[in-house]
């Protein structure tokens, strides 16, 4: 859907640049905002570099391990039906720390084992992996999420963070003269929206058991 949004439009400004005389410059702004996507490329691949190799040091210096082992409370509390040693609560601690952390890309391989995971418990707990389309045709529908996933999601796109590595090095490539400046609202906004997440799945859950 994205992609006919994007295309569509594409398609308006071309057309109304030439109905009104400013193909010129459509065609000057395409250009330039052609450069400014590689810059900002380049500049990202670097903050990316440095931020996934500090992710590195803090894994091999133990320190991951330590907070995987002190957020282990809270993954228990949002995901009971996970047994306790279970590789998916590794990966879901991963996955969320480095969101904390505002490494959005080391997260997205932990957040696939994750899933990845979850799936296979699904699977030895019996659960079927698609419903009955409901007429009687044998023919299977679609996939379906377990309760783990859908409040794994939800944690994941709630996403706490305290460093918007993102936002941040934006900032400083569009010559903001404070980059850091949006950590504070950040940080605000990301608490409050993984504390709704939180009560959220919580009485999903709850409503779910009775």
């Amino acid at each position: 859907m994205l992609n006919y949004i994007w295309a569509l439009m594409i398609m308006v400004g071309v057309i109304y640049g030439a109905m009104t005389g400013n193909i010129q410059e459509v065609s000057n702004a395409a250009l330039d905002s052609a450069g400014e996507a590689v810059s900002l490329c380049i500049t990202m691949m670097g903050v990316m570099a440095l931020w996934v190799g500090l992710m590195e040091i803090a894994q091999t210096s133990g320190l991951i391990g330590k907070l995987t082992k002190g957020i282990q409370p809270f993954i228990s509390f949002m995901f009971p039906g996970i047994p306790k040693g279970h590789i998916a609560r590794e990966y879901i601690s991963a996955n969320i720390i480095a969101n904390v952390l505002g490494l959005g890309w080391a997260c997205t391989p932990a957040g696939l084992r994750a899933m990845e995971e979850l799936a296979k418990l699904e699977a030895e707990r019996g659960t079927p992996d698609y419903l009955s389309d409901g007429k009687g045709t044998g023919k299977k529908r679609e996939r379906v999420a377990s309760n783990e996933m859908c409040t794994f999601l939800i944690l994941n796109i709630s996403s706490l963070q305290l460093i918007p590595v993102n936002m941040i090095a934006y900032r400083s490539q569009y010559g903001s003269v404070n980059p850091a400046g949006i950590i504070a609202p950040a940080i605000v906004a990301t608490a409050v929206s993984t504390t709704v997440a939180v009560v959220y799945c919580k009485v999903k859950d709850w409503r779910r058991r009775i």
